[in-house]
């Protein structure tokens, strides 16, 4: 039988904690903590000498009841309080010290997080900076000592990248251009403009979509594979061998990659053009109805000097981006094959977002010179 007996002393108190104290007792002892007066001030001693068994649950409770909001004592303990009585009094008073803390400002928690990705972000473009520099440096050096690019390994990374991209680069360059031309056609049937499915046709296969559609896939494709491979040779910790043989992992793995993408990126997109210009001519036979020669006619007259040109010039650029992001999160890894899953993934994510801005910045640049 559990009993609680509260006796003033003059302006103290005493809580006699007598019978059952273990768990089982939980409930009774709720209902009579529960019955106890509030708004309690001065001195409280607690007196154990009659309690059996005490549990920590019902400690607790008793804790939690002496320090409701209205309640003001000083408490005291005697009489074979349980031992772990003092553990449950810190725990008390720490969620009373969370409690009374006072919550940071949401402004101010804002201002940190943007502070804390605005330091992140000038770290991570310092290392990107270094890491081209080091590229541009090794590049510098095969001036004077030309076994710096590496001919064989430069040979099978353009085999790997472009000649075996042939095949998927020129087979959607094909089918887009099919739908443009078809959706195209859709449109300009109703005002008996056919003919100008010609001009859409070349001057989006050739200014955009060409060099757009070919990086895109590269990208997914080579620039992958560039994290992947770099990455696997991290966790095998291959290029720390390579550091500690006093080899440059620049010179062996980074350089022949961007230089093979920068060969083969403009060859796939002049690819890509052509099978651009030979799906929206099949399509325009096809459908349409014009005449290959008139085709042919009018794609010269849609044609300006610049047209080829102005997608051809975005190939290196987006060869070099593709290429350091790839290699670049490649050396990033470090812990494990979780990390290199990411890593590979965030390559092709931000490969292709910087080859759209970069396309983005191209397309703006051509209108304000009229190229």
């Amino acid at each position: 039988m559990t009993a609680l007996k509260l006796e003033g002393e003059g302006d103290d108190w005493r809580l006699h904690l007598n019978g059952d104290w273990s768990l089982a007792a939980m409930a009774q002892i709720e209902a009579q903590l529960r019955s106890l007066p509030g708004g309690l001030r001065g001195n409280l001693v607690c007196d154990w000498s009659g309690a059996e068994a005490p549990g920590i649950g019902p400690v607790w409770a008793l804790l939690l009841r002496l320090a409701e909001p209205g309640t003001n004592l000083n408490i005291r303990h005697t009489g074979d309080p349980p031992h772990f009585l003092p553990l449950l009094q810190k725990l008390e008073a720490d969620r009373h010290a969370s409690e009374a803390a006072p919550e940071a400002p949401h402004g101010r928690e804002f201002v940190g997080e943007v502070g804390r990705w605005a330091i992140l972000q000038g770290t991570q473009a310092r290392l990107v900076i270094g890491f081209f520099g080091r590229i541009v440096t090794v590049i510098g050096e095969a001036f004077s000592r030309p076994r710096a690019l590496r001919l064989p390994s430069l040979t099978r990374h353009v085999y790997e990248t472009g000649i075996t991209a042939i095949p998927i680069v020129a087979l959607i360059a094909f089918l887009i251009s099919v739908i443009v031309a078809y959706l195209g056609s859709q449109q300009l049937n109703r005002f008996g403009a056919n003919i100008f499915v010609v001009d859409l046709v070349t001057i989006s296969v050739l200014r955009e979509m060409g060099v757009l559609l070919t990086s895109i896939i590269v990208a997914g494709r080579s620039g992958s594979a560039f994290a992947a491979e770099i990455g696997v040779m991290q966790l095998n910790e291959e290029i720390d061998a390579l550091r500690a043989m006093g080899m440059n992992p620049i010179e062996l793995l980074v350089v022949p990659r961007v230089l093979a993408l920068v060969i083969a990126l403009p060859l796939l997109t002049v690819i890509a053009d052509a099978m651009g210009l030979a799906g929206g001519g099949l399509l325009s036979v096809i459908n349409l109805h014009i005449p290959l020669l008139q085709f042919t006619y009018r794609l010269r007259e849609a044609l300006s000097a610049t047209t080829f040109w102005s997608g051809l010039i975005k190939a290196p650029v987006f060869a070099v981006l593709i290429a350091m992001v790839g290699t670049y999160r490649g050396m990033q890894v470090r812990d494990s094959a979780r990390d290199l899953g990411r890593l590979t993934t965030v390559a092709v994510v931000q490969s292709i977002f910087f080859v759209i801005l970069a396309d983005a910045i191209f397309a703006v640049l051509f209108v304000k010179i009229d190229f």
